[in-house]
């Protein structure tokens, strides 16, 4: 519940900021609000599959989680590579520091117990 809880905040969070941005200063850093745009989706897709629940969704979050990852490695290296490519922040930027780093450390999470739920559920079970 946590987790899904979390992921709708991120939703909220990278959504709003992105529409406003886009909105108003695309011109400014079209690439960084384009990305945090993304964000957005990928969290809402993410939020979605959880709440949704079984085995398929389970690994289409599951997926989507390792995609997050790799978004946030990519551009957070990116941005501390070259921070001229990203005159304004994204979602992203610098492993999610302006987020706490939420958005680094909340894909490992949900990998760790979408990981955990599904091995639990392949185990048999045993009779008592």
């Amino acid at each position: 519940m946590l987790l899904v809880w979390l992921y709708g905040v991120m939703v909220v969070g990278a959504v709003s900021r992105s529409a406003v941005q886009i909105s108003t200063e695309f011109d400014k850093a079209p690439l960084a609000y384009s990305l945090s745009a993304v964000a957005g989706v990928v969290y809402g897709f993410i939020t979605y599959s959880l709440v949704r629940g079984g085995d398929t969704a389970r690994r289409a979050a599951f997926v989507c989680c390792a995609l997050e990852l790799a978004g946030v490695l990519v551009v957070g290296t990116w941005t501390l590579a070259d921070p001229s490519a990203f005159p304004d922040a994204t979602v992203w930027s610098d492993y999610g520091m302006g987020y706490i780093f939420i958005p680094v450390l909340l894909p490992v999470t949900a990998m760790y117990w979408l990981r955990k739920g599904v091995l639990r559920q392949q185990l048999p079970e045993t009779s008592a």
